[in-house]
């Protein structure tokens, strides 16, 4: 008994889990929905890297603002008085 292969082409992407931050292999037709990571377990919604939030120039412009203050804070931290 011969089987036939499913005909239709599956288009997948990559996304790492965020429990677990393994790499995984999503199939296209899931974008949006939630999916669970194949090796722990954990639930989230799969997305692509354009649908994540905080990708705009705006967002990520005021993130390395607040990434390049900490750096400073911590470094004022470590310095003796």
């Amino acid at each position: 008994m011969h089987r036939h292969r499913d005909s239709q082409t599956h288009v997948f992407f990559h996304q790492g889990c965020p429990v677990c931050g393994r790499r995984l292999e999503i199939d296209v037709a899931l974008l949006g929905a939630k999916v669970y990571c194949q090796h722990c377990g954990g639930g989230f919604v799969a997305m692509d890297a354009s649908m994540h939030p905080g990708r705009d120039g705006v967002a990520t412009a005021r993130a390395d603002e607040l990434l390049a203050r900490a750096d400073e804070l911590l470094a004022r931290a470590d310095t003796p008085l």
